[in-house]
């Protein structure tokens, strides 16, 4: 690797790979190098990474990029409006398959979240929780932890959807730059 300005990532998940390059650039065809756009699975940060031509990489492919493979010569950090059309449609599905397959870790956002300041607490920054959601969320949990999404669901009444809510405030938090507070997205 020869230039690299990311956060060490060692598991990051193709979202689309470009062979023939970015379509806004100028340069000829043979000069275009070809690319991939992966996101973070830990800290949700989106990343460009520069390829050879014989890299194998592949769309849905888990990558080290802390000590890249053979055929990546450099990652960057990018915004959510630098990834290409496909990478930004593949992103969602990516999100809830993590979501899905790493349940104990997101479940845990329900147990474990705390209070930002006296008025806001963490579980109102997920889109739907208000109030009195939030205070049923924590009188469940004081009951005994959440064991899965199912649990949750099963108990706390009026929380449709708890894996939708959670993958639409890491959307959201790649999507907007002025957010005040973070939950999923470590700022680059």
């Amino acid at each position: 690797m020869s230039e690299s300005d990311a956060t060490p990532v060692e598991d990051a998940i193709v979202l689309d790979y470009l062979p023939h390059g970015r379509a806004d650039d100028d340069r000829p065809g043979y000069q275009k190098p070809p690319i991939a756009f992966v996101l973070d699975s830990e800290h949700f940060t989106l990343h460009e990474l520069t390829l050879t031509d014989d890299s194998g990489v592949k769309i849905g492919d888990r990558l080290d990029i802390t000590s890249p493979p053979e055929g990546v010569e450099r990652v960057h950090a990018i915004d959510y409006e630098d990834l290409s059309s496909g990478a930004r449609s593949e992103l969602e599905y990516v999100i809830e398959d993590l979501i899905e397959e790493e349940e104990d870790r997101f479940v845990s956002i329900y147990n474990d979240a705390q209070p930002i300041t006296l008025r806001l607490h963490q579980l109102n920054l997920l889109p739907g929780i208000g109030k009195k959601l939030r205070n049923t969320i924590l009188d469940e949990r004081k009951r005994r932890p959440f064991e899965d999404f199912e649990d949750l669901d099963d108990r706390v009444t009026g929380l449709h959807d708890p894996q939708g809510v959670l993958a639409d405030r890491i959307l959201e938090e790649l999507r907007e730059d002025e957010l005040k507070y973070r939950l999923f997205v470590r700022e680059q």
